[in-house]
């Protein structure tokens, strides 16, 4: 895979089971550039490590006054650097390769699991936490795949240059041969605590991330309660944490790094020592002790990679494990569609609560507990975020459909939709079945005004379409957002359009006129409105009451209202105290209201 050829057709289904698994199923599924890149190593770092050779040769030959020897080793040091500029160049290039390449593989991964999840993601784990490990742990766990190529690289370097050395010069090459692993071994006591430390930094950055990401959605509710100070100073202090967190971190690192250098200075001292004892003794040339010290010196660079594989792991095996635990997620229950990819047509039924939505009416849910609604929501949609009794439509149970025929049949609209950020064109811009145009959705939506202000806040579009939404809508206010989303979901027109509190932040005037827009738009369609709002009760073809998640009572608004009252105290947001003497006064004031409401809209 190269980076032009991205996205993956197919990602691949990961080992989530643990960190290590999944990092060794990446390097596995990235086994073609793993190999180049450990070719290109091996011929980078074993014309580094010949280098030495040829100097010796060369020194050799000067001292024997040899002019064949001197033009022998010309010719292989030319060898060498263009077998190591080669080598670095084409290493480089596979090593990025495979950095991008298995950070690009975890985020498709990680997108294809969240729109596998739906809603039910939000609920297991936290949005911060999965904005950090889309954002900064891919990089450390790609840091961590491309290095592990240059490591064996480097590692199968070292072993044969040592044994090189034991058969070129045995007395000095014994030296070498136990002093360079010693000095690879030396720093594995201190890497649990780095590790340690890199894995409480982490913890604190994911906390602050988390926080800044919440502080940021709530921005608009703190400037209205005066609270941006506390968050601020929350904020402020987290990151305070994770600087020392991270300064705590630095400093191990800093000692295995200085380490790292101080030993094979060692070393050098003491090949220089005994080379200069058996060069006396007249038992090695000048050259060989030449070539050995230029060895030990040249070798400490692809030592350095055992420091940089240890760093890699100990920061990609916790961004491994989180991305792991959001990667082994399932579903409640499991679409994997042991049916036909159809979209079934008909009756939707939950055999749970009870509730019926005949196919091509427009049906009206009232449950006192918003919660409880939202979860009954999204278990209409197909998507559960607990284990029960799957939702039929037409018959089918939704559970036995594959996944994308499963959304494609029912579509569901949260209570608090997001708007992504660019034109309304591209909001606009979703699968649908064509029935529907954009002008009939935002009309029956009446969006009218929101495309004014949408124009107006605009500098440079004069079409509607193509002005320009902030993120998450925050330029507009909770009405228009709502308004917007309602557009966006009538344009997709599904065989069933599942709405949860579409209007709860409309105005009763525009409400109403939606109510009516929504229903001749959706005339001979499924639909069902979750709401306790008279206007839209009163526009539905039937009302269906849910009391401790059963269905106790269905009818039309006006006759519930009379007959059923502790629907009444739903609607009209009575208390037990004023619904025995208040009833009749309170049913009367909701009639008159909707009255009122109709004639002016």
């Amino acid at each position: 895979m190269q980076i032009q050829d991205l996205p993956y057709p197919d990602p691949g289904v990961p080992d989530a089971r643990s960190g290590p698994r999944f990092l060794w199923w990446l390097f596995r599924n990235q086994l073609g550039g793993q190999l180049k890149s450990l070719a290109w190593g091996l011929l980078h770092f074993a014309s580094v490590a010949a280098l030495p050779f040829c100097v010796g040769v060369a020194v050799q030959a000067v001292v024997d006054r040899s002019g064949t020897g001197l033009a022998l080793a010309g010719g292989l040091l030319a060898l060498a650097c263009v077998g190591n500029a080669v080598g670095d160049t084409f290493l480089h290039r596979t090593a990025i390769t495979n950095w991008i390449t298995a950070a690009a593989r975890v985020q498709q991964l990680l997108a294809r699991k969240a729109a596998h999840l739906g809603s039910a993601l939000t609920r297991r784990v936290a949005a911060g936490e999965v904005v950090a490990v889309s954002t900064g742990d891919v990089e450390k766990i790609g840091w961590f795949v491309e290095a592990l190529s240059r490591f064996t690289a480097a590692l199968v370097t070292i072993v044969l240059v040592c044994a090189g050395l034991l058969v070129y010069q045995p007395a000095l090459g014994v030296v070498v041969a136990v002093g360079l692993p010693a000095l690879a071994l030396a720093v594995l006591p201190l890497l649990p605590r780095a590790t340690r430390r890199a894995d409480t930094q982490r913890e604190k950055a994911g906390r602050a991330t988390e926080l800044a990401s919440d502080t940021v959605a709530g921005l608009r509710v703190l400037r209205g309660i005066g609270g941006e100070e506390l968050f601020l100073d929350r904020y402020r202090s987290a990151s305070q944490e994770v600087r020392h967190a991270a300064v705590r971190s630095a400093r191990m690192w800093s000692l295995i790094s200085a380490i790292q250098v101080l030993l094979p200075g060692l070393l050098l001292i003491a090949v220089v020592w005994y080379g200069v004892r058996l060069a006396r003794e007249g038992r090695i040339t000048v050259g060989e002790l030449v070539t050995v010290y230029s060895s030990v010196m040249v070798l400490t660079y692809p030592l350095r990679h055992f420091e940089e594989i240890a760093m890699a792991y100990s920061f990609s095996r916790p961004s491994a494990k989180r991305a792991a635990g959001v990667l082994s997620l399932q579903r409640p229950t499991d679409t994997a569609g042991s049916r036909a990819a159809d979209v079934p047509s008909g009756d939707l039924y939950d055999p749970e609560t009870g509730l019926l939505a005949p196919a091509g009416r427009l049906t009206a849910v009232v449950c006192g507990d918003p919660d409880a609604a939202g979860l009954l929501a999204e278990r209409l949609g197909g998507h559960p975020s607990q284990e029960g009794t799957s939702v039929l439509l037409g018959g089918v149970p939704l559970d036995e459909l594959p996944l994308g025929s499963a959304r494609t049949a029912v579509l569901v609209q949260d209570k608090d939709p997001v708007l992504l950020s660019g034109t309304l064109r591209d909001l606009l811009d979703v699968p649908a079945s064509g029935a529907v145009q954009p002008d009939q959705a935002l009309a029956a939506a009446q969006c009218d005004d929101v495309l004014a202000a949408l124009v107006q806040g605009s500098l440079d579009a004069t079409d509607p379409m193509d002005a320009r939404i902030t993120e998450r809508g925050r330029s507009l206010s909770g009405g228009q957002r709502q308004r917007l989303a309602l557009a966006r979901s009538l344009i997709t027109d599904p065989e069933a359009l599942v709405l949860d509190e579409p209007t709860s932040a409309v105005d009763s005037h525009t409400e109403a006129r939606i109510a009516q827009g929504v229903r001749e738009l959706r005339e001979g369609r499924t639909t069902v409105v979750f709401t306790s709002s008279p206007l839209l009760l009163d526009r539905a073809d039937r009302v269906v009451f849910l009391h401790e998640g059963e269905a106790v009572a269905v009818g039309a608004h006006r006759e519930l209202v009379r007959t059923e009252p502790r629907y009444r105290a739903v609607v009209t947001r009575e208390t037990d105290d004023e619904a025995a003497p208040n009833g009749s006064v309170a049913l009367n004031d909701v009639l008159h209201e909707l009255e009122e409401i109709e004639e002016k809209a």
